[in-house]
């Protein structure tokens, strides 16, 4: 990869397959899903890479000034590199399908450039939180999305993921939400969901 890239782990699939981008929580790294991604879809090309921005120590994929409070410009600067670095890793792989899977902050950022770049043919998006209004930009048609949340999750609202849902809805994309019971952790009814969603790429 070049200076666009992260530090990361990668799993080489054959041509023609999907590859499949994990992208940990705060607090998590390239180890987090990678082996789950690997489960999910043994013959994709499956790409994990790290935070590039260190909040107190915690890697994470984007600046953020409070609970909740984004780093807006460098919110857009993550979404430009993280959409650079996808695509040229889909390039080299030669990939069918381009899928992508978040928890928490990996979430945001997957959210953040499937609004901006409309590139992902299906996301995962666990427990995200994108807390303004997006601006409605080029029709999301044809992509599948999945949002997993807790009815209880202090840190990424009902509200928000709703409104999330909404927009993404209303750009034409097709939207499935997953609900547990509660809080920020993944339930395993969301890891059953994950695998249904991903199951036909």
């Amino acid at each position: 990869m070049t200076e666009t890239g992260y530090v990361h782990r990668l799993h080489a699939g054959a041509p023609d397959k999907p590859i499949l981008l994990v992208l940990h929580g705060t607090g998590g790294d390239e180890n987090q899903f990678f082996d789950f991604g690997r489960r999910l879809l043994p013959e994709a090309t499956i790409l994990s890479p790290r935070g590039d921005v260190s909040e107190h120590g915690a890697a994470r994929f984007f600046r953020r000034t409070g609970e909740g409070v984004y780093d807006m410009p460098d919110l857009s600067r993550a979404t430009e590199k993280m959409a650079a670095y996808v695509k040229a890793c889909a390039d080299e792989y030669q990939a069918s399908h381009i899928l992508g899977l978040g928890f928490s902050n990996g979430a945001n950022i997957l959210a953040n450039v499937l609004i901006e770049k409309g590139m992902f043919d299906a996301a995962v998006l666990m427990h995200p939180l994108i807390p303004f209004q997006p601006e409605a930009q080029s029709t999301l048609a044809g992509r599948k999305v999945l949002m997993t949340a807790g009815q209880r999750d202090p840190i990424a609202p009902v509200s928000m993921t709703e409104a999330l849902s909404e927009h993404l809805k209303n750009r034409g994309a097709e939207i499935r939400v997953v609900w547990h019971p509660g809080g920020h952790e993944i339930a395993p009814l969301e890891i059953n969901a994950v695998r249904d969603f991903l199951g036909g790429y």
